[in-house]
């Protein structure tokens, strides 16, 4: 299981409610860049944590004789921890009304209403604001500039 199966949750639907406009989704995007940039750096430490566990997992099944390794619990404990402020973190996106999508690279999507149908707004950590959309079943390479007559 990759890390971010491990703290992903259930795939929400917007309900009306939760439609994002451009405008709405640029006024959440000042909490929304916190917290992403945040699980960016977290996870990235996720993934180093784990490469350190599968080291000391692939020392401990060496020809050499056995040796006392504290550090493997103490690398799980981290892990768990890990784990857990991910997924509390990634709940507050998801109760902002927003999904992250690509935990590397913080691409953040905001259900929204374009033409009467239902879309993706797009935006990618290190962007200065929601200038992008796309289709629901599309993804970032398929993203369209937000035109002034998007509403």
């Amino acid at each position: 299981m990759s890390p971010h199966e491990a703290v992903a949750p259930a795939r929400k639907v917007a309900s009306p409610s939760s439609l994002f406009t451009a405008r709405r989704a640029n006024r959440a995007l000042v909490l929304v860049r916190k917290i992403t940039a945040d699980i960016v750096a977290r996870y990235l430490q996720l993934i180093d944590l784990r490469a350190q566990a599968r080291e000391a997992a692939d020392d401990a099944d060496s020809d050499a004789p056995p040796t006392r390794n504290d550090a493997e619990p103490a690398l799980q404990a981290q892990i768990d921890r890990s784990l857990h402020l991910l997924g509390r973190l990634n709940r507050e996106l998801v109760d902002i009304g927003c999904i992250l999508r690509d935990w590397r690279t913080g691409l953040v999507d905001f259900p929204a209403v374009y033409q009467g149908r239902r879309v993706w707004l797009c935006w990618r950590l290190g962007e200065p604001s929601v200038a992008h959309w796309h289709e629901i079943n599309e993804g970032f390479a398929a993203r369209h500039a937000i035109a002034a007559d998007f509403a």
